[in-house]
């Protein structure tokens, strides 16, 4: 979406990505609040989690293949287990971000 001002112009984002990231920030914003310290906590699981790397990379003159996986979300996962404060808003973050992490593999894909 573009605005005109003036001389400029504001460039936005499509309209679903912009309400989907209304939605995640207040369901972030909610499940911090289930926490009693540590509130940026749960944004830093939803960002881990979101991040996706490619494993495996296969180039002919034909096409190009790329396997990702959502690598962020793996670590967290075996983070939030090991460890012994285990919490379900953390939890909620990291799936959460793993649903981003699947739409950008999706973005990848088309």
């Amino acid at each position: 979406m573009e605005f005109k001002l003036g001389n400029g112009t504001l460039m936005l984002p499509e309209l679903h990505i912009m309400v989907m990231a209304f939605v995640i920030i207040y369901l972030l914003a909610k499940w911090s609040k289930e926490l009693e310290t540590g509130r940026i906590k749960i944004f830093i699981y939803f960002l881990v989690a979101a991040y996706v790397m490619p494993v495996l990379s296969y180039s002919t003159l034909e096409y190009d293949f790329q396997l990702w996986i959502p690598a962020g979300f793996l670590v967290v996962f075996f983070y939030i287990y090991r460890k012994e404060r285990y919490h379900p808003a953390k939890m909620k973050a990291s799936v959460l971000g793993l649903f981003v992490a699947i739409y950008q593999i999706a973005g990848h894909m088309f």
